[in-house]
């Protein structure tokens, strides 16, 4: 599957979170833990991914358009969300 990314997002993000969108496509999405990610209503489904990129578990917004994910959010997980990964996986 292939990402797509707002320009501007990403500058967000690299701002906000010190990571570019455009690590995304190193996220190990196959062995991801997914959830919808119903915080808040969408116009559109959204999910919640924590999987590794490398060695290090990361945090991934995202939304499906067609075959492409579309990124909205990107980083580094808490500790938090690595323990939890870890204990689940």
């Amino acid at each position: 599957m292939s990402i797509e990314f707002d320009a501007t997002k990403n500058q967000i993000n690299l701002a906000k979170h010190g990571i570019s969108l455009a690590f995304a496509e190193s996220f190990e999405l196959e062995i991801a833990q997914i959830s919808p990610d119903d915080r808040f209503e969408y116009n559109e489904a959204r999910f919640i991914a924590v999987g590794p990129i490398g060695d290090r578990i990361h945090v991934m917004i995202y939304t499906m358009r067609g075959d492409t994910i579309r990124v909205i959010s990107l980083r580094k997980a808490n500790r938090r969300e690595v323990l939890k990964y870890v204990n689940e996986a």
